[in-house]
C-alpha cells in the first residue's frame, strides 16, 4: 500500500501543485472581477464557473488528505484484531512496520493530512475575506 501511494503521489504531485497555484491566483482575480462588475445577478452567473473550479480543487485537496488520515488508522485496526494464540509478536511487528512506513499522500515529500489541508484553506479564507472586505469597503468610503 505504501509503495502504491508513493508512486501515485509522485505521479500527480506536480499537477497537484499547479492546480493549487492556479486557484491561489484565481481567487484574488475572482474578487477583483466581482468588484469591477458589481454584485449583480449577471456578474455572479458569469463568475460561477471560476468558483466551482476552485471548490473542485479544494475538494480534491481534502480527499487527498483523507487518504492519509485513513492510512494512519490502519495500525490501530490491525492491533485490535485477534489472530489467535501466539501471534501477538507477529502482529506487533506488522503494526510497527505499518507505522514506520508512514503510508499516505505525499506532495514534495510532505505528508498531506487533514490538519495541513485545513490550515491551507483557513489561510486562503483569511486572505480572501481581507481582500473582499478591502475591495467592498473602499467603494463606500
Amino acid at each position: 500500500l505504501h509503495a502504491v501511494l508513493r508512486k501515485a503521489s509522485a505521479a500527480t504531485e506536480y499537477c497537484f501543485i499547479i492546480l493549487q497555484a492556479v486557484i491561489a491566483c484565481t481567487m484574488p482575480l475572482f474578487f477583483a472581477d466581482l468588484y469591477l462588475m458589481g454584485v449583480s445577478r449577471g456578474a455572479i452567473t458569469m463568475l460561477l464557473p471560476t468558483l466551482f473550479a476552485a471548490l473542485g480543487v479544494l475538494r480534491m485537496f481534502a480527499h487527498a488528505a483523507v487518504i492519509t488520515d485513513k492510512c494512519s488508522r490502519v495500525p490501530s485496526l490491525i492491533n485490535s484484531l485477534s489472530f489467535g494464540a501466539g501471534t501477538e509478536s507477529q502482529r506487533q511487528c506488522t503494526v510497527d512496520y505499518i507505522v514506520s512506513s508512514a503510508a499516505g499522500f505525499y506532495v514534495c515529500d510532505v505528508r498531506l493530512n487533514t490538519g495541513l489541508a485545513l490550515k491551507f484553506v483557513y489561510g486562503w479564507c483569511v486572505i480572501a475575506f481581507g481582500l473582499a472586505t478591502h475591495l467592498f469597503t473602499s467603494d463606500v468610503a
